[in-house]
C-alpha cells in the first residue's frame, strides 16, 4: 500500500546555512544504498523534508533495510501522499489507513497534525480533534489517548499530504563522508569494530589496517576480520583494508626486549605502520577501539607512551566504555557472533604472563634502541607486502 517513504533527520536539521550539504551527502549514500534494493526509486527533498518515491513493484523489506543502516536518518516513515481534496477526502484516508493497517481495532490513539501550510482553513488542535472524532465514528472501539497512545497517527499539511503512523528507528549520526576521514586499527576482536561503527556515526569515513602473523595466526583469523569489516561497511560504505604481515616485526621485539614490555612495543609500531597508511589514504586520524583500563595496554600510562609515536590524532571513541555497554553495541550492529570466533589475532599470541601495565617512557625508549639495527627494513617490508582488500558495502 506504500509508494513513498518520509526520511527523517535530526542534528542535520541545526546546520543553519550549510544544512545543504550535510541533506545532499545524505541523499547521495541513500542512492548509493538503494542501488543494490531491487526496484525504481527517486529522492527528492522538499523544506526539510526528504522523501523517497518508488516506481512500480519493489521489496518493502530490503528498502527499509537499506534504509536503517545509513547514518543521519533517525526515522523511516512509510508514507501515502495525498493531493488536497479537502478536510472530508482527508478523514476518509485516514479511516481507510486505519483499516488497513490496524486489522485489530483493540488500541488507544492519537492524531497529530502539523499546519506547516498557513492558508489550510483548519488549524492542528483543529484538524487533530475533528479527525479524533471521525475515526471514532468509524470505529468506536478504539480510545483516545493524549499521554502515552498505542498508535500516533500523523498528518502534514504541505503543498500535499503526509499521513503515515509508522516510525522505523534509524541509526542517527550524522551522514558519513561530512566529517573527514580516518584509519581504524582493526583486530578480531570485540572492540574495534564498534569504534569504527561509532566514528563512522559522527560521519567519519573509514579505511582499516589488520596486523596479521602468519603463520601464528590462520588464514580464518584473517577472513574473520574481512567479514568483520564488512559488517562496518554496511553502515559506513566501502572502505579500504590493508593487511599487514606483522610476523617479522613481533618476533624481532619478542627476541630483543623483555617480554614484559612486548605490548607496549608491539602497539607502538603497529601504531607507527597505520599512521603510514592513514597518510597514504589522506585520513586525519587513527581510530583505535582501547577503553581505560580494560586490559595492561589501556591504562592512562599505557596509552601515553602508545600516543608518543603519533604525530596525528588518536580518536578512541569507546575509551570511557565498560566491556557490556561494548559487547550490547557489538551485538546492536551484527558484529558479536563474528568477533567471538575463536581465531587468534596477533595481539594474543605473544601475550606476557604479567605484562607491564606502568610503562616508563625512557625505559620504553631504551628498549627500542635494541632494535636499530633491522627495525626500519622490517618495517618497510612489511609496508611493501601489505595486502589491500576493497570491502564493499
Amino acid at each position: 500500500m506504500y509508494q513513498a517513504f518520509l526520511i527523517k533527520y535530526a542534528e542535520i536539521a541545526i546546520k543553519g546555512k550549510n544544512r545543504y550539504l550535510f541533506e545532499d551527502a545524505l541523499i547521495f549514500r541513500m542512492k548509493d544504498a538503494l542501488k543494490k534494493v531491487d526496484g525504481i526509486f527517486h529522492i527528492r527533498k522538499e523544506k526539510g523534508r526528504i522523501y523517497v518515491e518508488t516506481e512500480g513493484e519493489f521489496d518493502f523489506d530490503e528498502t527499509v533495510e537499506a534504509l536503517r543502516h545509513i547514518f543521519g536518518i533517525v526515522g523511516i516513515c512509510p508514507v501515502i501522499i495525498l493531493e488536497d481534496r479537502g478536510f472530508d477526502a482527508l478523514a476518509e484516508e485516514v479511516i481507510r489507513h486505519i483499516a488497513a493497517v490496524y486489522p485489530q481495532k483493540n488500541f488507544t490513539f492519537k492524531v497529530e497534525a502539523r499546519r506547516a501550510r498557513k492558508n489550510y482553513p483548519l488549524e492542528s488542535m483543529e484538524i487533530n480533534a475533528q479527525l479524533g472524532e471521525r475515526i471514532l465514528a468509524a470505529y468506536p472501539q478504539l480510545k483516545v489517548d493524549v499521554h502515552n497512545p498505542d498508535v500516533r497517527i500523523h498528518v502534514e499539511i504541505r503543498s500535499q499530504i503526509n499521513l503515515y503512523s509508522e516510525i522505523i528507528l534509524g541509526p542517527g549520526g550524522m551522514p558519513v563522508g561530512t566529517n573527514g576521514k580516518a584509519m581504524l586499527l582493526l583486530s578480531g576482536g570485540i572492540d574495534s569494530p564498534v569504534a569504527g561503527y561509532m566514528i563512522a556515526k559522527r560521519g567519519v569515513e573509514i579505511d582499516a589496517v589488520y596486523f596479521h602473523a602468519p603463520p601464528y595466526t590462520s588464514e580464518r583469523a584473517k577472513q574473520k576480520v574481512i567479514d568483520l569489516a564488512k559488517i562496518i561497511a554496511r553502515f559506513s560504505g566501502s572502505m579500504r583494508l590493508h593487511i599487514v604481515n606483522f610476523t617479522d616485526i613481533q618476533l624481532y621485539i619478542y627476541d630483543q626486549c623483555p617480554l614484559e614490555e612486548l605490548t607496549i612495543l608491539m602497539r607502538r609500531y603497529m601504531m607507527r605502520l597505520a599512521e603510514h597508511f592513514a597518510r597514504e589514504n589522506k585520513c586525519l586520524g587513527l581510530v583505535t577501539g582501547e577503553s581505560i583500563g580494560q586490559v595492561a595496554s589501556q591504562t592512562m600510562q599505557s596509552l601515553a607512551a602508545t600516543n608518543e609515536v603519533c604525530t596525528m590524532p588518536v580518536y578512541r571513541p569507546l575509551i570511557g566504555f565498560d566491556k557490556q555497554e561494548i559487547v550490547a553495541l557489538s551485538e546492536k550492529i551484527g558484529a558479536y557472533e563474528t568477533s567471538i570466533l575463536p581465531y587468534e589475532d596477533c595481539c594474543t599470541i605473544f601475550v606476557a604472563k604479567h605484562p607491564v601495565t606502568k610503562p616508563n617512557l625512557n625505559v620504553i625508549r631504551k628498549d627500542e634502541k635494541k632494535l636499530e639495527e633491522k627495525i626500519d627494513a622490517l618495517m618497510q617490508a612489511a609496508i611493501e607486502t601489505t595486502e589491500t582488500v576493497h570491502i564493499s558495502e
